[in-house]
């Protein structure tokens, strides 16, 4: 089954989750730590992944992709302008869009660098592209592929990277870290509490937000 299929199949288990005691706790969190990040940049803003639409509703993105009907549906429910479609392939224009948002999504994606490459091709040269990413080596990271060895169907088809890994990829997009935040710094738990973002990558944080904008020539 392609992660596709399967977010297609259980689209509305995904959706739910964030109603759930873990979703309720994490889900603020991380929209509070993503939206300093897109504060000022132009529009229009797209978010890669956009999946039910959770993200894209509360930050007031305009245009979400997802190359799964079920959840875009869901997520045109919540008045997203929703495009099925890859993230390898984008069906956009380049430089069209002042932000591009991807909360992880990079994780399940066939290709992170064509995505990431895509993304960096459709932002306008005074925009930039907004990560919020797990790690692999951090506490949550492990969390979540402890999960994933055990069964769980999303946390199983995710490949979480390493920082390292994920700042490569950043790289060779033509790409750099301009500004980042920090999150989720209590230890991992299937019953977390909100906590407020702060400034910066803090060492024990599990949701990493980063804001990528285009590397200028010479």
């Amino acid at each position: 089954m392609t992660t596709a299929e399967l977010f297609e199949r259980l689209a509305a288990r995904y959706d739910a989750w964030y109603e759930g005691p873990a979703g309720a706790a994490v889900f603020p969190s991380e929209v509070a730590c993503l939206r300093p990040l897109l504060a000022g940049l132009p529009r229009p803003w797209a978010e890669i992944g956009v999946g039910s639409g959770r993200f894209a509703a509360s930050l007031g993105v305009d245009v979400g992709l997802d190359p799964a009907a079920a959840p875009l549906a869901l997520a045109r429910a919540r008045g997203v302008h929703a495009v099925r479609g890859v993230g390898e392939r984008l069906p956009f224009r380049s430089g069209v869009f002042g932000a591009v948002l991807i909360v992880v999504t990079i994780c399940f994606a066939d290709d992170p660098a064509a995505l990431l490459a895509e993304a960096r091709r459709v932002i306008r040269d005074d925009g930039a592209i907004v990560l919020g990413e797990v790690f692999a080596e951090s506490a949550w990271g492990g969390f979540y592929q402890r999960k994933g060895a055990g069964g769980h169907p999303f946390y199983s088809a995710a490949r979480f990277l390493t920082r390292g890994e994920t700042l490569a990829l950043v790289s060779a997009a033509g790409l750099r870290v301009q500004a980042a935040r920090s999150t989720l710094c209590q230890p991992p738990t299937d019953s977390p509490r909100s906590e407020p973002g702060c400034d910066g990558e803090a060492a024990a944080a599990g949701f990493v937000c980063w804001r990528a904008v285009p590397v200028r020539p010479g």
